[in-house]
């Protein structure tokens, strides 16, 4: 899609085609009503704008969301996009996805300040969130089975999991699972000695990163890098949101290991419980998971730090649908374009899993953190209501208040 015209539904708007504002203001309601993750919100997206409206078909509707589903970033949003260029081309695709986001991201502005200004010296705020941390981990471990359950079932995704689980406590580099997840089953309808080559291609890289010192091995209880500058500037945040807006193959929840790696273990601008109170506070916040990242960055380095970091981590979802996905689009009936792409949403699966483990290991540190821990995760696993990540979230900050 190059020009508005260029959309198969321009006559899907009998009283005719929404002004800019006018698409602006319709996303913007929606990012007010954007709780329960995106499974909840392209629901919402499809009933209103396509069961009701009729703005596009919906067999054209499944198969942009195929599209986005493939690529990295906040599907969401991505979504939001592609709707705002059916209505008014590339103008209306930003108006859209800056209507559907700015919600979330003025609320986690506001509370990122509370938070900085008001709340860490006080003991009751500090209490809440001690109650919230294990709320968060329960919700992280929940994306587990959700959101990723259908890619363990196809074919070599089990053991490009497990190596990306493995190769993260190993200390290897991030990319060095994904590579490996998607070649490993990008390639698993190809002859033996093709996979055999392949393989090996993959190890003698992996070698040669270890060799050169890229990687060390990290224990769960490692401390933050003591030779990182505890200060990060705008352009390295920027950088970490525009690295973990490239990777979030698979969902939302995949940029969590990619943000952590940069801004807790490699750099140790903040703590894994700063961390986990972003993720926390995005929980009951109408808004894409992906805004904890505008919290880390101001907790990190304040105003400029939360609007460069945000800017990075969803400029590639804008990015796809201006610059058009009709060429993506082609690829998507390609069986070893899916097999590659469920490979790498595979290894992203296992860096959750390590992600997850660690905080566990790192905050989980008492018999009431692992109590609200359980009960937080059986009741987000068996009760499937938009309310209910808010509710637990809330929850658990009051048992936090009454027992710290």
């Amino acid at each position: 899609m190059t020009r508005e015209t260029d959309c198969a539904d321009a006559g899907a708007f009998p009283q005719g085609r929404p002004s800019i504002a006018a698409v602006f203001a319709r996303f913007l309601r929606y990012g007010f009503y954007a709780f329960g993750g995106p499974v909840v919100q392209i629901s919402m997206l499809r009933h209103e704008l396509v069961e009701r409206e009729r703005w596009t078909q919906n067999a054209t509707f499944t198969r942009a969301l195929a599209v986005y589903q493939a690529l990295p970033g906040p599907e969401a949003t991505e979504m939001c996009c592609w709707f705002g260029h059916i209505a008014r081309g590339r103008l209306g695709a930003v108006a859209a996805g800056v209507g559907y986001v700015l919600p979330g991201f003025l609320l986690m502005l506001l509370c990122a300040w509370l938070y900085v200004e008001h709340g860490v010296q006080s003991p009751w705020v500090a209490a809440a969130f001690a109650g919230m941390q294990p709320a968060a981990l329960a919700l992280l471990m929940k994306a587990v089975p959700n959101s990723f359950g259908h890619v363990l079932k196809m074919q070599g995704a089990v053991v490009a999991c497990a190596f990306a689980l493995a190769a993260d406590f190993a200390g290897v580099p991030f990319w060095v699972p994904l590579l490996g997840g998607a070649m490993w089953c990008g390639l698993l309808s190809r002859g033996l000695a093709v996979r055999a080559a392949a393989c090996g291609a993959f190890f003698a890289v992996l070698w040669w990163s270890v060799q050169r010192g890229e990687s060390a091995p990290i224990v769960l209880d490692a401390p933050q890098s003591a030779s990182a500058p505890v200060v990060a500037d705008a352009w390295a945040l920027f950088e970490t949101g525009l690295k973990a807006g490239l990777l979030t193959f698979g969902g939302a929840y995949t940029a969590i290991p990619f943000v952590r790696g940069d801004v807790v273990t490699k750099h140790g601008w903040i703590g894994d419980a700063q961390f986990l109170d972003g993720i926390a506070i995005c929980g009951v916040l109408p808004a894409p998971l992906v805004i904890f990242t505008t919290f880390v960055g101001y907790v990190v380095a304040g105003l400029s730090g939360a609007c460069a970091i945000t800017l990075g981590m969803f400029l590639p979802a804008f990015s796809f649908t201006l610059v058009g996905h009709a060429w993506i689009d082609r690829l998507v009936p390609e069986p070893r374009f899916h097999a590659a792409l469920d490979g790498t949403a595979a290894a992203a699966l296992g860096l959750i899993a390590a992600t997850a483990l660690r905080l566990c290991h790192a905050r989980l540190d008492s018999w009431f953190a692992w109590v609200l821990f359980a009960c937080a995760l059986v009741i987000l696993l068996r009760v499937r209501k938009i309310s209910t990540v808010p509710l637990v979230i809330v929850t658990a900050a009051v048992a936090g208040l009454l027992f710290y």
